[in-house]
């Protein structure tokens, strides 16, 4: 269970932080369904929701990796869509069965104003899938296009984040772009010579 930390009874001298923006919101989503291509611990995932903007205390149990897994296996739907209509139909879907009506809270005055999905207090499994479906929505409204896509390496199975609207992404990374290049050279270089001695027995 998420729990919000207690608003200081004193006026802060600053305004209030902001919540991260939709870019790390889907950032997180990625990392996070990403972490699970190993065995993340409770302090890995933990460590990953900091990095992406999650204020503390960010304590995690067992049961919150088990149900965080779940959510992933969800998420990673909406990255492997064939196209924008798959991508959409997977958040209508998840935002119709796991989602609460849109509002804008500040967690009591913790934070600035932002959209939220969920239950301030909702546990960490619908927490990501609200605010990442959220992140992602905005995504696919504002690019016409998927938020993501699934690696095309064939020992990889991360997902990615597009990058705007320049070429269209296949890989996660340049190690994985990098590695298929010289995979598909070192192919096309043992073909080769086989195919033309298949030939000259033909013509033989």
């Amino acid at each position: 269970m998420r729990y919000i930390a207690d608003v200081p009874t004193t006026p802060a001298a600053t305004d209030p932080p902001l919540r991260p923006s939709v870019l790390t919101s889907a950032r997180r989503a990625v990392a996070v369904i990403n972490a699970f291509a190993g065995d993340p611990a409770p302090a890995d995932l933990a460590a990953i929701l900091r990095a992406h903007g999650e204020p503390d205390p960010v304590a995690l149990t067992a049961e919150d990796v088990d149900a965080l897994r779940a959510a992933a296996v969800l998420l990673r739907e909406v990255f492997v869509a064939p196209d924008t209509d798959g991508a959409a139909a997977v958040l209508n879907r998840l935002l119709r069965e796991r989602t609460g009506p849109l509002r804008l809270t500040t967690h009591g005055g913790a934070t600035g104003w932002h959209p939220h999905l969920d239950h301030d207090d909702a546990p960490w499994d619908d927490w990501l899938i609200a605010s990442s479906c959220l992140a992602l929505a905005v995504l696919v409204w504002e690019r016409g296009r998927p938020p993501g896509g699934s690696c095309a390496a064939s020992r990889c199975g991360n997902v990615y984040l597009a990058q705007g609207s320049g070429i269209e992404r296949r890989y996660c990374s340049r190690r994985c772009a990098t590695r298929e290049r010289v995979a598909a050279h070192r192919r096309a270089r043992t073909a080769g010579p086989r195919a033309g001695r298949d030939g000259d027995d033909r013509l033989n």
